[in-house]
């Protein structure tokens, strides 16, 4: 039948069969707030009647700078679901960037929490097209916003039903920027078929495997990347979710976790690496009852993989996508083969990117533009086709041009390798890798080895220039609270792994690594602040005598 998969349908469904179901949300204060499907969906109908008194228009975006809350989960949908587009603003790129993303998107209302108004009031000169700043709160601020409201006087008096228009499954529902890391952030644009599609896949067995037993924590922030889709996912299977107001206290999480019997959890590494700490010396919080966590954003290393198995029973899944792709594209699932495997064997599977989800195509390719041999070792470009991968950014036709290949595949720029079990191991992204002597060097896998070191925390590694190899690793270490690291230690726990030539030159030991607005530690930062040129020494080895037989480098 031709049903139009748009996005109104997700909560109509959760609705009709799980109305009593729970939405939490954790607020600032400390105090809880819980209401059900069906309250949000009557709350969900005045906002589309408020957006129509604003007289927003078919297309027209609203703009949200906000956290993780029931107030954030209404905006997933009114907009969307009456004809409109939610934009989801990153308060957390530097100023330029973040007018630079509420410009290009056009928003004509944008919506705020009382916690990121200064944000905002830094910037109003600057944002061409806001008309109307509305507080997600049941009060006004002291604020210079101009003319502004708050969020529950704009509902006030609103019907709690609503006519929603048909709607194209074509048509735009949302926009995310992405973290413009080599430059202006990119506006990339989702439709409904894309997300109620996506929503679908994050049910699957083998995918997020969400179901309406679940409940449902989204740490990972619902300005970046659609939540990773989860709100919308968890929504369609009428999953009880929990929202925690915060993006980067473990103590918090932790305790949520525990108290509403979470079941399933994403965020980026450093969360979890946080966690473990909090979890060490506070042992009477327990989240056992996690039956997956999913980790993207960065690979984790297999050492934190290990441990959430051993000590906290709570399996962590690793994911690999972009804000291209909607965002999941990968998962470390174990496949039947895989699964009976030595424990030592499956652990380096699940540290892998992993299979692509159900739906999502993938391939490796070299530099002639061939597919690199499925032997797990080739390194080539990672590139992708789905449903819900975008089919352009915004107000981007050359960059659109460079993007995609002729036969539709999108050019992710990450460096990746693929094995004959269709196995993705994303080893680095092409800005990223260390290209010394010709050969090429994962950051990544020395990173999460450094990490698996017992007295290191954090660790990321980045290139700096040299004389004759053109790049070598320098590695940037932060280590555990009263632990005490030096070069010698960790040049000799790199050993263990790799040969002589992969090992860092320079290991520069810190209080703290400087990180994105998306988690990710800032390599571009570090770049900038170790802006050096290493000098060749006399007694090194030619170009052809860096590595031996034994010890080759992947092939460029």
């Amino acid at each position: 039948m031709g049903v139009q998969l748009t996005l109104d349908k997700l909560l109509e469904r959760a609705v009709d069969l799980y109305p009593d179901r729970e939405l939490v949300t954790k607020l600032p204060d400390g105090s809880m707030h819980r209401y059900t499907y069906a309250d949000a969906a009557d709350r969900i109908n005045q906002l589309a009647g408020a957006l129509d008194d604003l007289r927003l228009e078919e297309g027209d975006r609203v703009g949200v700078v906000a956290t993780n809350h029931y107030r954030h989960f209404e905006l997933y949908f009114g907009p969307a679901c009456s004809g409109r587009s939610i934009h989801m603003c990153n308060m957390r790129l530097p100023d330029h960037h973040f007018v630079h993303t509420i410009d290009d998107a056009e928003d004509r209302v944008l919506f705020v929490d009382p916690g990121l108004i200064e944000k905002v009031e830094a910037n109003t000169d600057d944002l061409e097209t806001v008309e109307q700043y509305v507080v997600l709160d049941d009060e006004v601020p002291e604020t210079s916003l101009e003319p502004v409201t708050d969020y529950e006087s704009l509902l006030e008096g609103q019907p709690t039903d609503y006519e929603w228009p048909e709607i194209d499954e074509d048509a735009e529902y949302g926009m995310c920027h992405t973290s413009g890391t080599t430059g202006l952030p990119k506006g990339v644009p989702y439709s409904h078929r894309a997300m109620y599609l996506h929503s679908i896949m994050g049910g699957h067995v083998d995918a997020n495997a969400i179901g309406e037993r679940d409940t449902v924590l989204p740490v990972v922030p619902m300005f970046h990347a659609n939540g990773w889709g989860i709100p919308y996912g968890a929504t369609l299977v009428g999953a009880k979710q929990v929202f925690p107001s915060v993006h980067t206290d473990p103590e918090s999480i932790a305790r949520l976790i525990d108290e509403e019997g979470v079941t399933f959890s994403a965020a980026v590494p450093t969360i979890w690496l946080e966690m473990a700490e909090f979890l060490d010396e506070n042992p009477e919080v327990d989240i056992s009852n996690i039956d997956r966590l999913t980790v993207g954003g960065s690979a984790p290393p297999e050492s934190l993989i290990r441990r959430y198995d051993e000590e906290y029973d709570a399996p962590i899944i690793q994911g690999w996508g972009m804000t291209e792709t909607s965002p999941l594209g990968t998962l470390s699932t174990l496949r039947k083969e895989t699964a009976q495997l030595p424990s030592d064997e499956r652990y380096e599977y699940r540290a892998k990117a992993g299979l692509p989800v159900p739906g999502m195509q993938t391939r490796v390719v070299g530099d002639d533009g061939t597919e690199v041999p499925a032997d797990g070792e080739t390194m080539g470009e990672l590139q992708v086709r789905s449903p819900w991968v975008t089919d352009g950014y915004h107000n981007r036709p050359e960059e659109n041009e460079q993007a995609f290949t002729e036969d539709g595949f999108l050019r992710t720029g990450d460096i990746a390798t693929r094995d004959e079990m269709g196995y993705i191991d994303v080893v680095d992204r092409d800005k990223d890798v260390i290209k010394s002597g010709g050969e090429w060097i994962s950051s990544v896998q020395l990173e999460n080895e450094l990490i698996g070191h017992e007295a290191v925390t954090e660790a990321t590694v980045i290139a700096v220039d040299h004389e004759r190899w053109q790049e070598r690793p320098m590695a940037v270490v932060v280590p555990r609270d009263g632990a005490t690291v030096d070069a010698d230690d960790l040049e000799a726990h790199l050993g263990e792994t790799f040969p002589s030539w992969w090992l860092p030159d320079i290991y520069e030991i810190v209080d703290e690594i400087p990180k994105t607005s998306t988690g990710k530690f800032d390599k571009k930062t570090l770049r900038d602040r170790f802006d050096i040129v290493l000098e060749a020494d006399d007694d090194e080895p030619a170009v052809d005598e860096q590595t031996t037989d034994d010890e080759q480098a992947p092939q460029q």
